[in-house]
Order: C-alpha cells, then structure tokens, then sequence
C-alpha cells in the first residue's frame, strides 16, 4: 500500500510504479482512479497488488525507534508480547534496562510497551491501528499476563479510541505452543489434571481475520474475540494428540504450592524457554467469551476444527512404523465400517 503523506488526490492519480521485465528491460504502469482508495480519515493511498517488504529494526523501550517504524504506515499490527518474564541478567552493563535483573517483564511488554508503540500511532496519524492482546484478558484475573493484557487494551483505547482489538484464544499450527507442547517429552509436569478448558483457534484462521480487517474500516473500534467452533479441556487435546502420534506421553499432577515455586526457580536458571509460575497459575482459568465482542460470524469466516489439523502438524512426532498410516479420523471411520452397530430399544 502507497501512502500519499499530504498530497492531492490528482498527484496520487499521476503516481507510476516501475516494474523490470527481462525482454524490454522495464515498463511503465499508469494508476487510474480506480486504484484510488480514501480512508477512513480522508487520506488518499493507492491500492497496488504485490509490493515489498522491507525489516526494520526497532527497540521496545526506544521511542525513537518506533515512531521511525510506523510513521510511513498505513495500517499498524502490533503483534508483540510475551507469555513469560525474560530471563534474569547478570552484568552490570544492562542495570538500566533491567527490573530486579529481568530483560522484560510483563508489565514492559504488555503495558508500557503497547503504550509507546500507540502513542507513535497517534503522533503520527496512522490511519488504522489492530492490537493483539489475549483471551481472558481481565485487569482482575489473578493471572498477571491476563491482567496486563487487559491493561494494554486500555492504554492503547485511550491513545487511539479507534483501536482495533483481537483476543485470540489460544493457537495451534505450525510451531504452536499447544500441539507441540502436548506431544513432546519435555511436557511432564501440570498442576490442575489438565482440566483447563478452552477454544482452539487455528493460527491461519485468526491471520485471515487479521487481514479481513486491513481492508474493512468498520472493524475500527472495535473488540474481536476469536476462537474455534469447540471447547476442549487440555487432557482431550492430549489424548487427540497421542492418538495421532502413536504414543503415550505422561503428565505427571504436581501440587499448585508446589510446582509455582519450582516453575519459578526454572524460569530463572535456564536461559531456556521452560515454564514459569504464571504459566501455572493460568492452568486454573477457563477461557472465558466476552458476550459484547464480535467473532468470526462478524467477519464472514468460519473458523476450523481442530481434530482435523492433527494428522497435519503432528505426524513429524511418529515413528518411522507409523508414519505413512493415514490420521486417526480416517483410521477411526474405517474401524467404524467394520460393526454392524444395533440400537435395542426394548
């Protein structure tokens, strides 16, 4: 998308986009009024198909940084956030930017971090702005990365009242932290029987909502919670997951008094990505829908299911016996065929 910064529709018209071509070495391509959009806020852009992407690197905690990154936007995703405190430091060197030795924190991220990032979205007039937050995200829920999620959203709502925000529930797919999580050996310890229960949303259903909102200016200001179409408790996504795998993993219940402490300790003696003692406490808090958001329906999707991606994401965790046998659905329809079931009414 070109962003025409303080110019007149006409010179917008006039705009020409080269492109190369190996016989004739380059051509020009002239833009009509149809490729003329005005946004919400008036501005005139021009809507290209293709484009580039470039990366540009910036700092959390550096105004400068972002307000270079956004100031050229049209529309602003921000998609950063963190599901556990950064590890502890140690050298004196980052003293400044540590709270009691950790890198970021929740609050960091979740808050003061959103808020630097809308502040450069309002100082410069960006048209649109979606913010990605969570599930669950409750200023009273004693989870504390629920509770500054939902801090978040109303720091960005009180910068930029046209904030669009997306709830995500949570996600699977390709290097998800949910089937993933569940079919490998490091998964062992939970403190709640796995009873949580909650929406999976697939990861390419909510990247199509997020694009649906780029080009619908009437999702501005407004709350989107987006979740799959079935509620599962965490033990029946395991047992999908082992039956898919052809294994047996083991979780093992360990006390909440006693595995918080432990996830603690964990969190900050690896530099690894472990777990950590909020991770544990999130295990007591179903997912709760806010009946006032929109969903899915409101954007004209429908979100899949997902004891249908199983087969899709997890067949890397087979053994080599098992690996080319077809998913378990499929196996479980052709058992299915095999009885002749009798209903006795009697």
């Amino acid at each position: 998308m070109l962003t025409c910064l303080g110019s007149p529709v006409s010179t917008c018209i006039r705009a020409v986009r080269k492109t190369k071509s190996s016989r004739n070495g380059g051509r020009e391509i002239w833009r009509g009024l149809q490729d003329v959009s005005i946004t919400r806020t008036g501005r005139p852009i021009i809507r290209i198909q293709g484009g580039s992407t470039r990366g540009k690197e910036f700092d959390l905690r550096n105004t400068a940084s972002l307000e270079e990154s956004v100031r050229h936007s049209d529309v602003v995703y921000n998609l950063v956030g963190r599901d556990y405190p950064t590890k502890y430091l140690e050298s004196k060197d980052f003293a400044d930017y540590t709270d009691n030795g950790r890198n970021f924190s929740l609050e960091d991220v979740h808050v003061e971090g959103a808020e630097r990032i809308a502040e450069a979205v309002a100082k410069y007039d960006v048209d649109r702005f979606i913010h990605v937050s969570s599930y669950n995200a409750d200023i009273n829920s004693p989870s504390e990365f629920f509770r500054t999620k939902a801090r978040g959203e109303e720091v960005v709502r009180t910068l930029f009242p046209e904030t669009t925000i997306v709830r995500p529930a949570p996600v699977f797919g390709f290097e998800d932290r949910l089937l993933h999580r569940l079919a490998s050996v490091t998964n062992l310890f939970t403190a709640n029987h796995m009873q949580e229960r909650f929406w999976p949303v697939h990861a390419i259903d909510v990247g199509t909502a997020l694009s649906a909102m780029l080009e619908d200016d009437n999702t501005a200001s407004e709350t989107y919670e987006l979740f799959g179409p079935t509620n599962y408790s965490m033990a029946e996504i395991a047992e999908l997951v082992d039956k898919e795998i052809y294994k047996r993993r083991r979780h093992i219940n360990v006390p909440k008094v006693a595995l918080k402490p432990m996830a603690q300790l964990l969190n900050q003696l690896l530099w690894w990505k472990t777990t950590s003692a909020d991770e544990v406490e999130r295990e007591f808090l179903d997912q709760k829908i806010d009946p006032k958001a929109k969903t899915f329906s409101d954007l004209g999707i429908t979100p899949g299911e997902l004891k249908n991606f199983t087969f899709h994401y997890l067949q890397g965790y087979r053994s080599s016996a098992y690996y080319d046998l077809p998913p378990a659905t499929e196996r479980e329809k052709r058992e299915e065929k095999k009885y002749l079931h009798v209903i006795d009414d009697q």
